[in-house]
């Protein structure tokens, strides 16, 4: 039944379809970002809103828009609930609430699994929606709360993708192939690489440009 539901949403006009995306920004605020670190997430997740390219993927996506703050465990905070997106004005407005946006905590653990938990529950206020993606980023591997991997099988039946941009050089090895193994999930999914907080800027553009404009099978690293 469920599928015969989507299949019929899929093919009713554009017009008619009142939001093709529903995205959740997820931001790493746990103790090992820095306050400067901070700034440059929250800024470029700002400027990649202002980007004409992403803001245009996002009005021809009659996207909702929520951001999410997420540090240790039972420390998840919506920051931006839901925002419909359908002007540039709309994009504008967005990103000067991101870059404004306070930081919610700077000294605790890392509860990965929580921050998705949080993320996905949100979709339940807007299932209107005919995609829901979780645009996840952080500089370290869960340490504290639910696994990530345990998620992904209840998420993959939802109909909830998953992608990850990994920040890495805060931690000793390769949090790329950690996102890969743990957090990524769904049809396209996908893990970024910023090379440090420096890269983060562009690869937040390119992964956001990248998440709403195309669909590929199977999940892959982008380095």
């Amino acid at each position: 039944m469920r599928l015969c539901l989507v299949i019929a949403f899929c093919l009713l006009p554009a017009r008619l379809i009142a939001c093709e995306v529903a995205l959740v920004l997820s931001v790493d605020v746990s103790g090992s970002v820095d306050t400067q670190e901070y700034d440059i997430q929250m800024q470029g997740v700002a400027q990649a809103l202002r980007d004409s390219a992403v803001a245009e993927a996002l009005i021809r996506g009659r996207a909702q828009v929520a951001l999410v703050q997420w540090t240790g465990s039972s420390r998840q905070q919506v920051t931006l609930p839901w925002r419909e997106v359908r002007s540039f004005a709309d994009t504008r407005a967005l990103a000067d609430e991101v870059a404004n946006a306070p930081r919610a905590w700077r000294h605790y653990s890392t509860a990965i699994g929580e921050a998705l938990r949080v993320s996905a529950n949100l979709f339940d206020s807007v299932p209107h929606c005919l995609r829901r993606v979780i645009d996840l980023s952080g500089d370290g591997a869960s340490n504290e709360g639910v696994p990530p991997a345990v998620l992904r099988a209840d998420f993959g039946q939802r109909g909830i993708i998953v992608n990850a941009l990994a920040i890495e050089g805060a931690q000793a090895g390769d949090l790329t192939a950690y996102f890969f193994e743990n957090v990524i999930v769904g049809s396209g999914a996908f893990v970024a690489t910023a090379n440090s907080y420096a890269e983060y800027p562009d690869r937040i553009r390119q992964k956001l440009l990248r998440e709403l404009t195309k669909q590929t099978a199977g999940a892959q690293r982008v380095r």
